[in-house]
């Protein structure tokens, strides 16, 4: 029975979501696709925004995060919160005064074309990797739910999983993206806090009930002051997530062609900031969650999972949970998991259209022709990323996933450390030479990162990030040239 129940929940949402891409891609060009027109409404932004950092790992993982780490993700969001507003009034009037299709055009006008392109191949491999890896969740959940008890092998998941996703954001690009993007947020809101209510009235609390019960286990500790040297420390996760959505979000064109797409800048800043102190509220309600299931737990003897990740979904399918529950968990897994993999999609498809093969809607351009290169670039992306899964499916090693998140945590350095060199100086560099920078900057990073460790027992974890930015600093530094 299960099985159906799953296949009619997506079913439902991706005829709700061929709907909408349908009603966002009409008259849509290529211009449209790629900047989504310049018309967003700011307020569209803002909910797109809210959900659009969060894919199908986010959405398995925070409420499990409880086991191990209690509340303490929060003091990042809170960091996050900080971050949105220095995207908002630092990188917006940036991009929005030269009116970048792609973000990575900034260094292509402030460096050259060999820093340009060297940016968007970092940009690319990480967003490519990171997507299939976050998708793969997402495919793997749903063969033990569907694809499994119907005998049916994984590659047809894959395949007909990113065939969805192709089909839905082939037409309407940026625009099908906010639009959808906001359908998820909307969905993700309310499957949480409609679990939320579900377990809540299964342990018999009312609403106050509730609240006691949620500050009385020791999974809810927020705050953490007491110790520097571990990882939950208030102020290294609180600056951690200041530069980690700076460079995570503001710096990337996933998550940035969404505010590209709004009227002005001015809506930009509005969308971006209403988003990012939404956040705080939004994750607060996964953490919830989270607590609320291990309540629950205690309370049904539900085995607590070898894997904190499993905690979620271990108890949506107990039998003492209705079904409702599993409905509302397939719900918020597929509108996480599925928007997220279409926005990346898109953003791949952008970014290699533009920045890689520099070909973009200028005046002039054929229209046609730009239509046809993008639905190839779209159709070889769509492959790729169905590939990469299959590949990581078949390694079915935590390790090479762990290898790609580690990679992930790299490449943002560089593309850190190249538009922070650019705010913050007015020199230029020679340009040829900034591939080897950035390529050097990770090595040395890395090498850093295992001294640390063998000397002195260190284990370096979100500095990474900042050592990364600033080794990449000083090899520009050194590239620097006499005249502008």
């Amino acid at each position: 029975m299960a099985p159906w129940i799953v296949l009619a929940t997506i079913a439902g949402y991706f005829a709700l979501l061929f709907v909408i891409s349908w009603a966002a891609s009409r008259g849509s060009d290529t211009n449209t696709a790629l900047t989504g027109g310049r018309q967003a409404p700011w307020f569209i932004v803002a909910i797109a925004m809210i959900g659009a950092p969060i894919s199908g790992v986010t959405f398995i993982s925070v409420p499990g995060y409880v086991l191990g780490s209690q509340f303490s993700y929060m003091q990042m969001v809170l960091g996050f919160a900080v971050g949105y507003f220095v995207i908002a009034y630092l990188l917006m009037p940036l991009f929005f005064k030269r009116n970048l299709v792609s973000i990575y055009g900034y260094l292509d006008e402030r460096f050259g074309p060999v820093t340009h392109k060297t940016g968007a191949v970092f940009f690319f491999i990480s967003k490519i990797l990171g997507a299939a890896v976050r998708f793969l969740v997402v495919c793997v959940t749903l063969q033990m739910l569907v694809f499994e008890p119907l005998h049916i092998p994984f590659i047809f998941n894959v395949i007909a999983t990113i065939a969805l996703i192709f089909l839905y954001t082939l037409h309407g690009g940026v625009k099908t993206v906010i639009w959808t993007d906001t359908l998820k947020s909307l969905c993700l809101i309310l499957s949480v806090v409609l679990c939320i209510y579900f377990i809540a009235s299964a342990l018999g609390h009312g609403f106050w009930g509730t609240c006691k019960a949620i500050a009385a286990d020791d999974s809810s500790r927020m705050f953490f002051f007491d110790n520097p040297k571990e990882g939950t420390y208030f102020w290294k996760q609180f600056v951690a997530g200041i530069f980690m959505v700076i460079a995570m979000t503001g710096l990337d064109q996933d998550l940035m062609q969404r505010t590209l797409a709004s009227k002005n800048v001015a809506e930009s800043k509005k969308g971006l900031i209403v988003s990012g102190i939404t956040q705080i509220f939004v994750v607060g309600l996964f953490l919830v969650l989270g607590t609320l299931l291990v309540l629950y737990s205690k309370h049904a003897g539900i085995a607590m999972p070898e894997k904190n990740d499993a905690l979620f979904g271990t108890v949506v399918q107990h039998e003492t949970m209705p079904v409702v529950m599993l409905i509302l968990f397939v719900l918020g897994l597929i509108a996480a998991g599925y928007s997220a993999a279409g926005s990346a999609l898109t953003a791949l498809t952008t970014s290699f259209m533009v920045d890689i093969m520099g070909k973009h809607a200028a005046a002039g351009a054929d229209e046609a022709k730009l239509a046809r290169t993008r639905r190839i670039i779209h159709i070889a992306m769509a492959v790729a990323m169905g590939i990469i899964i299959y590949v990581f499916f078949l390694l079915n090693n935590d390790s090479a996933i762990k290898l790609v998140y580690a990679l992930a945590s790299y490449t943002y350095g560089p593309i850190l450390g190249l538009f922070a060199y650019g705010m913050m100086t007015k020199w230029a560099v020679r340009d040829k030479w900034v591939p080897l920078v950035c390529v050097a900057a990770p090595v040395l990073s890395l090498v850093a990162q295992w001294w640390l460790k063998a000397q002195f027992g260190y284990e370096m974890s979100f500095e990474l990030l900042l050592l990364n930015a600033a080794l990449t600093m000083l090899g520009l530094l050194l590239l620097k040239r006499t005249t502008a």
